[in-house]
């Protein structure tokens, strides 16, 4: 794994740009950076993420199997260093965001060990957030 990791950019639909704007600037707390009226960009843990306004659609959750748990597919999210990854969570269960998996560790005792979570923005969209106590078990078999 390369030392210097560059940032992803990830653009997301959204049906509702103001709901997922307050969400994603209040709720998760990033800094919004440049808009217009169709897309707002957010500084994501240092990543840059879009809403960009779609119609709604009627597609349905997808999940597949990991560890006992239904993970909603597609996801994205970050990678985060443990004690962020704690402050993190709890900021969101205090803030009420109701979770698809609540935060709980992955892989107990096995390669790959991880705290996890995963919740859904207004839109549907579903994030995961994760964190290794060492950052070397990322890709662990």
């Amino acid at each position: 794994m390369a030392n210097n990791l560059t940032p992803f950019h990830v653009a997301i639909p959204v049906h509702n740009l103001a709901e997922c704007r307050k969400f994603y600037k209040d709720t998760l707390g990033f800094e919004e950076g440049r808009s217009s009226d169709q897309w707002v960009d957010f500084n994501f843990f240092g990543h840059q993420v879009v809403i960009h306004y779609k119609p709604k659609s009627n597609e349905e959750l997808h999940t597949n199997p990991v560890d006992g748990k239904a993970v909603p597919v597609p996801h994205y999210g970050v990678v985060l260093d443990w004690d962020t990854f704690e402050t993190f969570s709890k900021k969101l269960t205090d803030k009420g965001v109701e979770f698809v998996i609540a935060p709980y560790i992955r892989f107990k005792g096995l390669p790959g060990e991880q705290a996890t979570m995963f919740f859904l923005d207004p839109a549907g969209n579903a994030l995961e957030f994760k964190a290794f106590k060492d950052m070397k078990q990322l890709f662990a078999k």
